[in-house]
């Protein structure tokens, strides 16, 4: 049998014990209706009613004193888990409750989440079929030029936000189908001019991206930064923008600026990263420790708020894929409005941890016995957490850099995790030269 979704809906009657099946039936029959089905719970049978009728109904049923209650036989849903490999280790997508936001709606290839960052490798398995198109805004032009993203970064967070799901290999990105758009505004070691990233936020709002993803962040304020933002909003996106990984409550830009959303990180246990930058300009949270996601053309674990960016975007391009006549200021007060109000929530930030169940309108959530753990194996030394330093090309232009990389013992997986290759030395140590991994 399957579910009817036709003329009538059900509803389940127990009646009291010892009552007659011919009295049963009497009392159905007086309001016109008709046993339908007999569960093998005790008393308790199956009636259809007219579509739309079953208040009306259940209010008088209940009324007779032969019933013992009636209620709508309501409709419950498998809870989907795909079946990527790695799916296990996204502790991040479990805690934003996005399987149950997946019963819903699992997104749109009618949306667009821009990736405004160091590019992102169209060549990736696990990205690949999703990247509309690619460009690269340190050119005034932003050309249409396909890059395979040497440093990695653009590639991770385009992986969290939208990484090709239910495929059986990889991970899960947040929003199944939404499409990707690659713009480059860093360079291959991850900095940038404010012009550059202002070309990038411009070209993807001309281009219709209906979310704009921004895991980058300087700490002064630009005029052209602001004014590219506002030119994003005004078309009609929604501009998504990482904190910072300084542990500090003042700002970075362009997270601080009003028509952004500007996301802090959170661990596991829902408590605020210690590197995650937070305050009244902060106005929500996601998981941004330890979270793993497509790197180069292997897999990695990174830390950072660029990760807690990604996966808001991932649930705004749900929000919008769900509801598409929705404006962006529809879409950030029911993302901000369906937080959860962890621990900090209105110092921290204002709005609490995303929920992207709640924000789809979830009344089921998908709760697992226990959430995955990462077991950590320690390197033999403890890498210190970078600083995220303004890398001027020239003195009179500050420059930008990515929020997030703060690089963690590698994680011990079920399955091998592939490794970033290329580098003679460890990937991290075009941050932390003086380690001594990155001797030789």
């Amino acid at each position: 049998m399957t579910v009817d979704k036709g003329l009538t809906d059900r509803v389940i009657i127990k009646f009291h014990p010892l009552i007659p099946k011919y009295f049963k039936n009497k009392v159905v029959e007086s309001y016109g209706l008709k046993l339908k089905e007999e569960l093998n719970l005790s008393n308790t049978f199956v009636v259809e009613v007219p579509k739309g009728k079953v208040s009306e109904y259940n209010d008088r049923i209940k009324m007779n004193l032969l019933v013992d209650y009636v209620e709508e036989d309501h409709v419950a849903s498998e809870f989907n888990i795909p079946n990527d490999s790695y799916f296990s280790d996204q502790w991040g997508l479990v805690k934003i409750q996005a399987p149950g936001a997946w019963d819903i709606n699992r997104g749109s290839s009618n949306v667009d989440i821009a990736i405004v960052d160091t590019g992102v490798n169209y060549r990736h398995p696990d990205l690949g079929a999703k990247v509309k198109s690619s460009v690269d805004c340190r050119f005034s032009s932003c050309p249409s030029l396909w890059t395979q993203d040497p440093d990695g970064h653009g590639t991770h967070v385009a992986g969290i936000a939208s990484a090709i799901t239910n495929n059986g290999q990889g991970i899960a990105g947040v929003s199944w189908d939404s499409n990707l758009i690659s713009v480059k505004v860093l360079d291959d070691s991850g900095s940038g001019y404010y012009s550059w990233i202002a070309n990038g936020i411009v070209w993807a709002a001309d281009n219709k991206a209906e979310v704009i993803n921004l895991s980058l962040g300087g700490s002064f304020s630009s005029s052209t930064l602001e004014a590219a933002v506002n030119y994003a909003w005004n078309k009609g996106a929604v501009v998504v923008a990482a904190s910072g990984n300084r542990g500090t409550s003042s700002p970075t830009y362009p997270a601080y600026y009003s028509n952004a959303i500007a996301v802090g990180a959170v661990t596991q246990s829902d408590t605020k990263a210690s590197f995650s930058n937070f305050g009244s300009w902060v106005d929500t949270a996601a998981p941004g420790v330890s979270i793993y996601s497509t790197y180069q053309s292997g897999y990695e674990f990174l830390t950072g708020t660029s990760m807690s960016s990604s996966y808001v975007a991932g649930l705004v391009a749900l929000i919008k894929a769900q509801n598409p006549s929705f404006s962006n200021l529809e879409i950030r007060q029911k993302l901000e409005s369906s937080a959860d109000a962890i621990s900090g929530t209105g110092s921290y930030w204002k709005y609490g941890r995303i929920n992207a169940c709640k924000a789809l309108g979830c009344t089921i959530t998908l709760e697992p016995t226990s959430t995955p753990t990462i077991m950590i194996t320690p390197t033999p030394t403890q890498l210190p957490t970078p600083t995220a330093t303004v890398v001027p090309t020239v003195t009179s232009a500050p420059t930008i850099i990515p929020t997030p990389t703060q690089v963690i013992p590698t994680p011990t997986i079920s399955s091998p995790t592939p490794s970033p290759s290329g580098n003679p030395l460890p990937w991290w140590c075009r941050y932390v030269p003086t380690h001594s991994s990155c001797q030789q």
